[in-house]
């Protein structure tokens, strides 16, 4: 039994800074990639970042520059610290963790980027 457990999500305004946080637990020996994805109102789910168990990242277009991931292996979390934030980034945010060959996702957290 795995579970990731988000926190960090809530109301802030544009140009407004947010971390989100995302820590796994239970039966884990190790994790591969983590990451985020985000679901916005009437919208697919589109993967916003990822990072690897060696610390390589991905990044969607749409976030370069204003989001970085990061991950406490020892922890076994990952983190989405989140800059200039715009209303287009309003969505619900999923993160994921690859262990073995299971994805695991959390519970998901809201982020609404709004004045």
């Amino acid at each position: 039994q795995v579970q990731l457990v988000e926190s960090g999500g809530g109301l802030v305004q544009p140009g407004g800074s947010l971390r989100l946080s995302c820590a796994a637990s239970g039966s884990i020996f190790s994790i591969n990639t983590m990451g985020w994805y985000r679901q916005a109102p009437g919208k697919q789910r589109e993967s916003v970042a990822a990072i690897t168990s060696g610390g390589r990242t991905n990044y969607a277009d749409s976030v370069k520059g204003r989001f970085s991931i990061s991950r406490d292996n020892a922890k076994n979390t990952v983190y989405l610290q989140m800059n200039s934030l715009k209303p287009e980034d309003t969505a619900v945010y999923y993160c994921f963790a690859n262990i073995g060959s299971l994805r695991h996702w959390g519970q998901g957290t809201q982020v609404t980027v709004s004045s």
